[in-house]
Parts: structure tokens; C-alpha cells; sequence
């Protein structure tokens, strides 16, 4: 039977941290030079939520900020994302695309389910070229409720999924394999807190272990 995987992208695919400090560090430079700004750029505080919709990023830390600042803000960081992204500054996890290919290979369809913004993921995927293993990338965007586990629910309907992952770092991740009866694959990286990955089908600590679980048919 064919498996369907699908992936987190911050955190799990892409090395967020290599451009997040970069790209926040710009952010709240910005914010400074508009007199909006005074204080330390919150980086430790944006890597305890990491992974959530950028609209909560903002609410929680800019909490005293009209919604237009936040709205100006999250377009801002945006731009310094896909900027340093473009500049090669970012990375991928070790392996990521020999387990693709070798999940290709394979028959097993690929799929990324992401709380990053369309244009964001877009340009991870382009210029890594990773559209030649993903059948097709999902934006939290794409729906109403923000919420991962009805984009993985999404995902499933569309492609008719009945066997597979979520493969992920954060608890959003586990709980959308859970909700949608697929086995969760948790990733020990960057973001990634214990006690979330302890509600886990599985742990893995590289991507390379993927190809232990899902064996070559013949």
C-alpha cells in the first residue's frame, strides 16, 4: 500500500533559525527607526511560539501595538524572510532531499503542511527545488481556522489519503496526525520541546531515519 507523508516546513524541513534572528533582528530595526520600538529584539520569546500563525506572532510580541502595526509589521518581516531566503542564507536539514527522492523512489506521495505564509513557503520550495519530490505545498493561509490539524484534514480529502505521517517538530503537528487517524512522526531538532514530543507515534533525531520506517518494498 502506498504511504502519504506530510511534512511540517519550520523546523522540521527548513533550518528556520538560520534566517529568523537575521529577518526579526531587520524587523524590529525597522520598527525602531519608526519610533515604534525601543527595547531588545524578542528573539528568545518568538523561538518559545515558533510555529504558530504569524497573526498570534504579532499579538505576542507586539501586545501593545495597534492591529495595523502588527499587519505592517508581519508584511515587513515577510519581505526580510523571502530576501534572505533568495540570498541563500537559509538551509535545509541534513538529508532532507536524498529522503525525498529516496520516498519517491518508493511510492510514497509527499506533502507539506506548513503554518508559514504561501509566498514564504513558495520560495523555500522554489529555490530548493523541492517541487520535484512534493506533489503539493498547503499554507495555514488556505483556511479559516488557523488550525493545522484541519489542514492536514484538507490535504486528506483532496488526495483521498488513507495510510500515512505527519512528520513535524511541534505538538500541532503530533496532534494533526492524531486527529486525522494518521501515525505522528516527531522530529527532535531545533524548536522541538520534550513533553511534546513524548505524545509521538515516534521521535526521530534526522530525517535519515525516515528511510528505516518506510522500507523498500522490493
Amino acid at each position: 500500500m502506498s504511504q502519504s507523508l506530510i511534512f511540517d516546513m519550520d523546523g522540521t524541513l527548513f533550518q528556520t533559525d538560520r534566517i529568523l534572528e537575521l529577518s526579526l533582528e531587520d524587523t524590529f530595526n525597522h520598527l525602531r527607526s519608526q519610533n515604534k520600538w525601543d527595547r531588545e529584539t524578542p528573539i528568545e520569546k518568538y523561538r518559545e511560539i515558533m510555529g504558530v500563525p504569524l497573526p498570534k506572532v504579532w499579538e505576542t510580541l507586539l501586545p501593545g501595538h495597534s492591529i495595523e502595526v502588527r499587519e505592517q509589521t508581519d508584511r515587513y518581516f515577510l519581505e526580510r524572510l523571502i530576501e534572505n531566503i533568495n540570498s541563500g542564507k537559509g538551509a535545509l536539514y541534513p538529508n532532507v532531499q536524498e529522503v525525498f527522492s529516496y520516498l519517491k523512489e518508493n511510492d510514497c506521495a509527499i506533502y507539506i503542511a506548513s503554518n508559514g505564509l504561501t509566498e514564504y513557503l513558495k520560495a523555500i520550495v522554489d529555490y530548493y527545488h523541492l517541487d520535484q519530490w512534493v506533489t503539493e505545498t498547503f499554507s495555514i493561509q488556505q483556511i479559516e481556522s488557523l488550525n493545522k490539524s484541519d489542514l492536514v484534514q484538507t490535504i486528506i480529502k483532496k488526495y483521498n489519503i488513507t495510510s500515512g505521517a505527519v512528520v513535524g517538530d511541534r505538538l500541532s503537528d503530533i496532534n494533526a496526525a492524531k486527529d486525522n487517524g494518521l501515525v505522528s512522526i516527531g522530529c527532535n531538532f531545533d524548536f522541538a520541546k520534550e513533553d511534546e514530543l513524548s505524545q509521538a507515534d515516534m521521535v526521530i533525531d534526522d530525517l535519515i531515519e525516515l528511510k528505516g520506517i518506510f522500507i523498500k518494498s522490493n
